[in-house]
């Protein structure tokens, strides 16, 4: 079995809580197809097209409105003009009630967000991340979601890059020898479920039990990363296909990663991409695998684009099904226990935020991700306890199937459930819909039905209780070898006197379990003395986790005996180890080693350069945070790093922009940074200068 590392951050999106209404325009006009040719301009990261779009007039009107953000406009349609505002492109006419009209023209746009042009180790890419309503920073579309059309896109040039996009492709010469990709929806979708995907890619795939195309982009330098990263994904794709109990509602299924993704991943209409940090080796699979949100963006096919909200206060049609359903993939691949601890571990944040009168309701607005993910997974798994599998599973189908390709909302879906049930729903619909505080009672007494779950709750009620009293019942929950069970042994092994626990340790370190040897390393402040021995064994454990942990914590066992040479035991043992994409090892061991006396004193420039250059923006930014955290510990900015910080400043990734700036505030404290700004400024981009005016004067 199997554990995910941060199961609520790698549930997709942190919070993609749509701020999506009706728009009144919906009432006069109904938008059915855009095709657009594009091109993409690296140089100046700006998007080149041509659009064609038809569109059914519902009421008489001389104006119609399409969503496009700082675009230029070159009108091409006699019959009808087309102008541009800062945020809409008008188009102009006599539209009569009944009639369906054509509207083309050029246009060229800068993107300011939902399209990123980025550097990755040199090669540039491209990708696009709609995110509820802004597809139109980069094509002209519609926000509001609720005008589903059918998006046909043409890439032209870029001949050494893979373009990906969604429907199904083709790559086909025209005129004078230029390769355009080509690409063919047929059904219709809402505009912020449209990506497009340019970089260096190369393409596995493989066929689902049903027939559909399955394809697996990766770059060429990752080849050795695929099996694992993709792995279980047409197990995946068949269970959702089998138990939904609906055919996938597109003609085929991609998923592609890419450089410095806002989020987990995200679910185009049979587009995923997802973030290239998933992009795991065998030992990696262990803690940060792909799986959940690999089943978590299959999910929203079905829920989200193929039935999609009227607005965000039914969110939770898409976030609590994705999220649920792609618990009942992982429960097909890790086991029953992993399915209800990870229930489990939701209910216990969701209790705790309502202890706190925090809580929020299911059906309403600006909820946050844990409201909409995992509150709303707890709901349907109550709503399918109650209900009884078969009936539920009939009523999703029948909803899915009523409402394909078109709008939902929270009573339309209850509707489907009433008509095939006698139960009374009216307590569901109170407790896990409209009341903000989360029923804890009801969420435990539903876990307390599975016997391993009762096996841990009778556990975890002996944290309170002396250590003689309980030592029998921890060494057995050791023995049993199960991750969960084992691993809260072990947490509560780590409060007491290491000379009364010693013998447990040793039988823990002897089951050879990834978690449980993880949870040693994790929960032991210290290494003990009579523990060196194992902690040297977890160097070399499959976990990159487990790795870091004992690196550091051996390395200041010895420090603190001042033992310089076991310390430079421990870095030779940990030389060359990169872990995860984000570099967790190699940037701790480059940190420790410059902090280590007379470690290879004549590499010890070269290593420093190294942890400087992870700071680069063509690194991913996970990565370059790591280097710029160790780099603050050593407190040995300069001019390359600084420079680098300030570029962070400015990042399309919010949580990685916040602590760049962090460290920046901080470092502007030290009066040296002032002659090393003066330096660098000729060098700074104006986004960067604008920040620094903002925090210091330059």
């Amino acid at each position: 079995m199997k554990h995910l590392f941060l199961f609520i951050i790698t549930c997709c999106a942190f919070a993609k809580a749509y701020s999506q209404e009706i728009s009144a325009q919906t009432a006069t006009v109904d938008f059915k197809t855009i095709n657009a040719s594009l091109s993409l301009d690296f140089d100046s990261k700006s998007v080149l097209g041509f659009v064609e779009t038809t569109f059914t007039i519902l009421q008489n009107v001389d104006q119609v409105v399409m969503d496009g953000v700082e675009m230029k406009i070159v009108d091409k349609t006699p019959s009808i003009t087309v102008t541009a505002t800062d945020s809409t492109i008008v188009l102009t006419g006599e539209f009569k009630a009944g009639t369906t009209y054509k509207a083309q023209f050029d246009y060229q746009v800068k993107p300011l967000k939902a399209a990123y042009f980025v550097n990755n180790n040199g090669k540039e890419e491209f990708w696009t991340q709609g995110q509820g309503k802004y597809t139109s920073h980069w094509l002209p579309s519609i926000d509001d979601m609720n005008d589903k059309i059918v998006f046909d896109l043409k890439v032209a040039g870029h001949n050494s890059k893979t373009i990906i996009a969604n429907g199904k492709g083709n790559r086909v010469l025209k005129d004078y020898g230029a390769l355009f990709s080509s690409f063919d929806m047929q059904q219709p979708i809402s505009s912020y479920l449209v990506a497009l995907v340019a970089g260096d890619y190369v393409m596995k795939s493989e066929t689902a039990s049903s027939g559909v195309p399955l394809e697996y982009y990766y770059r060429p330098e990752d080849s050795l990363k695929v099996a694992t990263t993709y792995k279980h994904s047409k197990d995946i794709f068949d269970f959702l296909e089998t138990t939904i109990g609906v055919p996938f509602p597109f003609q085929d299924y991609k998923q592609v990663p890419v450089k410095d993704f806002l989020y987990a991943g995200m679910e185009n209409a049979s587009l995923t991409v997802f973030s290239d940090s998933f992009m795991v080796d065998e030992i990696g699979f262990t803690d940060r695998n792909y799986v959940n949100v690999n089943a978590h963006e299959l999910a929203h096919q079905w829920f989200g684009d193929l039935v999609t909200e009227t607005s965000s206060e039914h969110h939770w049609l898409h976030e609590g099904f994705a999220t649920y359903y792609a618990l009942l993939a992982e429960r097909e691949i890790f086991g029953d226990d992993y399915f209800y601890f990870k229930l489990f571990e939701t209910a216990e944040q969701l209790r705790e935020l309502s202890d706190m009168g925090e809580g929020q309701r299911l059906v309403a607005a600006g909820g946050s991700s844990l409201t909409y993910y995992q509150k709303g997974a707890w709901a349907v798994h109550i709503l399918r306890e109650q209900l009884g599998a078969e009936a539920f599973d009939t009523a999703v189908r029948n909803y899915l199937t009523k409402y394909a390709y078109k709008n939902v909302t929270t009573d339309l879906f209850m509707a489907e459930v009433a008509a095939v049930t006698n139960v009374d729903l009216t307590a569901f619909k109170k407790n896990w819909l409209y009341q903000s505080a989360f029923q804890a009672e009801e969420a435990l007494a539903s876990l307390k039905e599975n016997a391993f779950m009762q096996q841990y709750f009778q556990l975890q009620s002996g944290r309170a209780v002396a250590l003689s009293s309980k030592f029998t019942a921890l060494m057995n929950a050791i023995a049993t070898n199960n991750d969960y069970l084992g691993a809260e042994a072990i947490y509560q092994l780590s409060q007491e006197s290491i000379n009364a626990t010693l013998p447990a340790y040793k039988s823990a370190m002897a089951t050879e379990n990834v978690f449980i040897r993880q949870a040693i390393a994790s929960s032991l402040e210290e290494v003990p003395e009579a523990l060196v021995l194992e902690f040297y064994e977890l160097l070399s454990d499959k976990s990159y986790v487990t790795r870091e942990q004992a690196t550091i914590k051996l390395w200041v066992y010895h420090q603190q005996r001042n033992d310089p040479a076991s310390q430079r035991k421990v870095l030779d043992l940990m030389d060359n180890q990169l872990g995860f994409a984000d570099g967790n090892i190699r940037t701790l061991w480059l940190a420790l080693s410059l902090a280590t006396p007379q470690y290879k004193p004549e590499q010890s420039l070269a290593r420093y350069k190294e942890l400087i250059g992870y700071t680069a923006p063509s690194q991913p930014y996970q990565l370059r945070e790591n280097a710029f955290n160790y780099l603050r510990q050593l407190g040995s900015y300069e001019e390359e790093s600084l420079h680098n910080l300030i570029e962070a400043c400015v990042h399309h990734v919010w949580r990685f922009r916040e602590s760049a700036r962090k460290l920046l505030i901080n470092a502007l404290k030290n009066p040296k940074i002032d002659a090393l700004l003066v330096t660098i400024k000729s060098d700074l981009s104006e986004q960067e200068i604008a920040y620094l005016q903002r925090i210091k004067a330059l």
